[in-house]
């Protein structure tokens, strides 16, 4: 039976990689003091009127989090100009690195 490949996942809370363990069920978060986060904030909403759903952040995150998604838009805008300039492999190669990486950072909430 061929082993099955898993990508790597974020951390439910911070957004970092979660290292795996590879037996059993994935980790869904990085670090105990990430998973005793997520708990204290589902029990806060479980005690408020916001909805089950609801990811509370702070007005400093919001604002980390709109600058984090325009750095992505910056970044996709420069490879679709190298693109349409004509830029050579290694330079959009560079490029789409630059983009994953700041999606990854964006994914993020905290």
């Amino acid at each position: 039976m061929a082993s099955v490949s898993r990508r790597p996942e974020s951390c439910l809370w911070c957004g970092r990689e979660v290292a795996g363990s590879g037996v059993g069920r994935r980790r869904r978060y990085c670090r105990q003091s990430c998973r005793q986060r997520a708990y204290e904030q589902r029990s806060l909403v479980r005690r408020s009127d916001l909805p089950a759903d609801s990811v509370v952040l702070t007005a400093d995150e919001a604002t980390a989090l709109a600058d984090r998604a325009f750095e992505v838009r910056a970044a996709a805008e420069d490879v679709a100009t190298a693109v349409a300039e004509g830029a050579g492999r290694d330079e959009l190669a560079e490029l789409c690195a630059d983009l994953v990486q700041r999606a990854r950072e964006a994914e993020r909430l905290r």
